[in-house]
């Protein structure tokens, strides 16, 4: 009913109180804001003060007079609210024209309060711009919106504009306060802050929510009740959000997402949420920043106490991780498991890495979760070689002991280059783009200076494997290592490892491996690179013993290498019901 009874607005009501007490009145204002934040509470105490008979010298209305009490008993013909949300036409704003041209019969002053006005349509608003210009002296429009911005500039120009601020949570659980003493409804601060900041700024959406807890607690607002009533997450999982990530306890945080799930809210508010909890803690790390939070002093205290145990990077790298997965929510076609993902990478930012060196060459890797399950599969391994250990008999036990340790098995690097070969020296030259040290074709200053001296370098010599080694192998299992040699092959070699993929090496006699190859030049290429092969094969079979025999395939050895579509043929030559399958569901290859 009075300007003082406005929360939160106090420049605006100043400013109002001042143009009535003053007699400086323009002829039309808007008021713009947010909803629920007092716009049409203003204009119509505004409308009641302009018209008022004996305004108070603060610039309220008396109350007393003729034309407040017709305005309080809501018969005042001097007052005109119109909804331009369904009054949005060129025949309304039309008749809202002819009724400017009547003056008042009792005040000074016909008042026409429109409210939503951004509804008009580009029509109504020509035709109001004409009126809006040039007025009747006894005519003030009001007018009301929550987006300015789809207001006509020519209509802007010609207002007093007035921006309305959004409630602040202090406010709101202040005027929370005054009306439940005189409502005679007990209530606990933490709730009235669920409910400020439930509303997001609007004073209207306070008391609606208010009015809803009252009747569900039944006179008696408590926090629970309120949490209950609204489904509003309990702040305090955020809290234990970030203690268990402080502490790196992982299963804790999983189970305290399930629990949340189970209770039907959705991952991304609670991702949202925690979001906005750090922020806070964020802002309650430093005692000037303490004021932005927008919460109880109940709350503004725990979050403080919070903050002394949060470094501060850990905040910074939490918040990136959070608005990176709200970021990617709606998107995901695994909700949960994104969630979870970015909840455990929150949870690892204080554990520290498992190796210094290796989290240089990664620094974007997933520390270890699991290390109990490591260190069980490494307990497991060391008990394996102990009973393998305990098999051997004395003798053979005391020589391996005393053996020399191996060279470790690698598998082919690059080919070596002969001195006096020009084709080699060629397709050395085209690898150099891809930056080929000396080392990697075979060459080396060591080697060139032992040549020098006259010493005479046996090539297989560093290739040579643990003779010792007499493992059996079969047929099948010297094809699946050759296969596995030639997938490891490095880019260098990739074309000659293709080609010798379609070859399938035998056993001519054991242990000596024949391949036939179906060309000289694949011939001498790989006879090049034979020590490595021999050496690979040996490592993976397990026999030192072993011998590589490269041969030319003869005329009638020569096979043609199939394409898809032939063996698709071959196939329905072959076998009577795949053809008769193909045949049936009309089936080809494509």
């Amino acid at each position: 009913m009075t300007f003082d009874s406005v929360v939160g607005q106090s420049a605006l009501t100043t400013t109002l109180k001042n143009a009535v007490k003053g007699g400086r009145l323009a002829h039309a204002y808007l008021f713009c804001g947010p909803r629920g934040v007092g716009k049409t509470t203003c204009a119509r105490i505004f409308a009641k003060a302009i018209n008022c008979e004996h305004p108070r010298e603060d610039g309220e209305a008396c109350n007393e007079c003729e034309s407040c009490k017709s305005f309080n008993e809501q018969r005042s013909y001097n007052i005109f609210e119109l909804d331009a949300a369904s009054n949005n036409s060129v025949e309304n704003i039309k008749a809202l024209m002819e009724q400017t041209r009547i003056p008042p019969q009792i005040g000074r002053y016909k008042v026409f309060i429109i409210d939503e006005v951004h509804m008009l349509s580009t029509a109504a608003f020509n035709a109001f711009l004409k009126t809006l210009e040039e007025p009747p002296a006894h005519v003030i429009f009001i007018l009301a919106t929550t987006e300015k911005h789809k207001i006509l500039p020519t209509i802007l120009s010609r207002c007093q504009i007035y921006d309305f601020e959004r409630m602040t949570v202090s406010n709101t659980i202040n005027h929370l306060k005054s009306v439940a003493d005189k409502e005679g409804i007990k209530y606990e601060e933490e709730a009235l802050s669920v409910i400020a900041e439930k509303a997001d700024g609007g004073m209207r959406d306070a008391l609606s929510i208010f009015d809803q807890a009252a009747s569900f607690c039944m006179g008696n607002i408590t926090y629970q009740k309120v949490i209950e009533d609204l489904n509003v997450l309990d702040s305090e999982n955020y809290f234990k959000v970030v203690d268990y990530s402080l502490t790196n306890k992982v299963s804790d945080i999983m189970l305290l997402l399930n629990n949340i799930l189970g209770k039907g809210f959705d991952g991304g508010n609670l991702i949202n949420g925690l979001a906005s909890h750090v922020r806070n803690v964020l802002m309650a790390k430093d005692q000037q920043t303490l004021s932005l939070l927008e919460t109880s002093e109940q709350q503004r205290q725990k979050f403080y106490e919070q903050a002394q145990k949060c470094p501060v990077d850990f905040l910074y790298k939490t918040l990136k991780i959070l608005n990176q997965c709200d970021i990617n929510y709606k998107q995901s076609s695994n909700k949960r498991l994104l969630v979870e993902i970015s909840l455990i990478q929150v949870a690892q930012i204080t554990q520290p890495d498992d190796d210094s060196a290796s989290a240089r060459r990664s620094p974007k890797r997933l520390k270890s979760l699991f290390k109990n399950l490591i260190l069980s599969q490494q307990k497991a391994a060391s008990q394996v070689a102990a009973a393998k250990s305990h098999a051997l008999s004395p003798r053979d036990r005391n020589k391996e002991v005393t053996q020399e340790p191996q060279e470790e098995n690698v598998s082919i690097v690059t080919a070596s280059v002969p001195d006096n070969s020009s084709d080699s020296l060629q397709r050395v030259s085209g690898a150099a783009r891809h930056k080929v040290k000396l080392n990697n074709i075979g060459f080396t200053f060591k080697s060139a200076r032992t040549k020098k001296e006259g010493q005479t370098v046996d090539s297989d010599e560093k290739y040579r494997t643990n003779k010792e080694e007499v493992g059996h192998f079969s047929q099948e299992d010297l094809e699946r290592c050759w296969l596995g040699m030639c997938t490891r092959m490095p880019q260098t070699l990739k074309g000659i490892a293709s080609r010798m993929k379609n070859i399938t090496p035998i056993i001519s006699d054991y242990p000596v491996i024949e391949a036939v190859i179906d060309n000289q030049i694949l011939l001498n290429q790989i006879d090049e690179i034979k020590p490595r092969i021999r050496k690979t094969l040996a490592g993976d079979l397990h026999n030192g013993n072993i011998k590589i025999k490269l041969r030319l395939a003869e005329a009638a050895e020569v096979k043609q290498i199939m394409s898809k579509r032939d063996v698709f043929e071959s196939l329905k030559k072959d076998n009577d019901s795949f053809s008769k399958l193909c045949k049936n569901l009309e089936l080809d290859l494509t």
